[in-house]
């Protein structure tokens, strides 16, 4: 999975990304300080799997990670080249999801590209520059539509669904914000446009803010209606107390997190929004040799789960012995699981739920 930051100037997307990713981008209060997108690799905290290693103990512990790719700052005109406008288009088209980060936070010290704090007004430049790069694209696909048409009418349900999208846009309205029914849906997907991926609008609030003033911040209740509206998430995030807890080792961390009456930290956050709004679960892999999650889509067959690990593995797949992980913690052992009968031989249209571990069976 990989999730680009984005975001105006000076809101605070490089020193949230520098928070938690460790990765050490640069960050200064200058627009365009971010030129070439940073990456970002992050090991997505599990206990399920941290649980696996101490019952098997093995040799590898394999993780799932995310890439966090921190994308340059947009200002108006992106659309049509202004700024780092065509680079930013091209590093947001290669990421599954947006975290877009948003001020709303007061500092007469950071200077805001705008002049003034207003999130809404923020997003919308960010969106509108999206929004004319997905014009184009479409305008491009209802001309092919068009022409097709002439050839074949079962077309026109497309083209007239491809031209209400587009007066959607026109609107100033994103494409992930229009009603589709799941046949629409599935020839929307066909098109790359920015303006459907989904986001997560990470809120950047002073630390006395999110510590307990977030009802009082004019700025986040602003955004919260909005993003209803818009069907997308809010995250309420202090990239400052992010920043405090990087530098920190575990132990810290816990002790620092539970004075602020914080559950965990704002990259495990982040990581189960990216989950959530992109609809992935894993699956894990135990044993002596190896503990290992794989991400998977929500819905995946068993063959398909088997051919992350291996394209033999879905090709010659045969059965999945599977075993739901709370099932096994409660057993103590693999052994005990299946004197129990819950370890169960699952065939190909067996769903993957989040959490099996499983072990393929197959033959090539």
């Amino acid at each position: 999975m990989k999730l680009g930051m984005v975001g105006l100037p000076n809101v605070g997307k490089s020193t949230l990304f520098n928070a938690i990713t460790n990765a050490g981008a640069q960050s200064a209060n200058y627009p365009f300080c971010i030129i070439e997108p940073n990456i970002g690799s992050v090991s997505v905290p599990d206990s399920r799997l941290d649980f696996l290693a101490e019952m098997y103990n093995p040799q590898k512990f394999t993780p799932a990670t995310l890439e966090f790719v921190d994308i340059a700052g947009l200002v108006k005109g992106a659309s049509k080249g202004e700024g780092l406008g065509n680079k930013f288009l091209s590093n947001i088209r290669e990421v599954d999801a947006i975290v877009h980060v948003v001020r709303c936070f007061e500092d007469d010290e950071i200077i805001h590209v705008d002049g003034n704090i207003n999130p809404i007004r923020d997003i919308e430049t960010i969106n509108l520059e999206l929004i004319f790069s997905d014009i184009e694209i479409l305008d491009r696909r209802i001309d092919k539509t068009a022409k097709l048409l002439k050839g074949d009418k079962k077309y026109q349900g497309e083209l007239d669904l491809f031209k209400r999208l587009k007066e959607h846009l026109e609107n100033g309205k994103p494409a992930r914000s229009l009603s589709t029914d799941e046949s629409e849906a599935e020839i929307l997907s066909t098109v790359p446009l920015l303006s459907a991926m989904p986001v997560i609008y990470a809120a950047n609030l002073s630390e006395d803010d999110f510590m307990g003033g977030i009802e009082n911040n004019k700025n986040y209740q602003e955004l919260i209606k909005f993003a209803e509206e818009e069907r997308s998430s809010v995250l309420p995030v202090c990239a400052k107390l992010e920043e405090e807890i990087s530098s920190m080792d575990d132990e810290e961390k816990e002790m620092f997190l539970s004075e602020l009456h914080l559950e965990e930290s704002g990259l495990n956050r982040i990581i189960k929004k990216g989950y959530a709004v992109l609809g992935l679960i894993s699956f894990l892999t135990a044993g002596p040799e190896e503990v290992r999650a794989w991400t998977i889509t929500n819905g995946t067959k068993a063959p398909a789960a088997a051919g992350k690990i291996h394209s033999d593995f879905e090709k010659g797949f045969i059965r999945a012995e599977v075993v739901a992980f709370d099932d096994l913690k409660a057993s103590g052992s693999m052994n005990a699981a299946k004197e129990k009968g819950l370890v169960r031989s699952e065939g190909k249209e067996y769903i993957m739920k989040d959490g099996d571990i499983c072990l393929f069976r197959f033959n090539v």
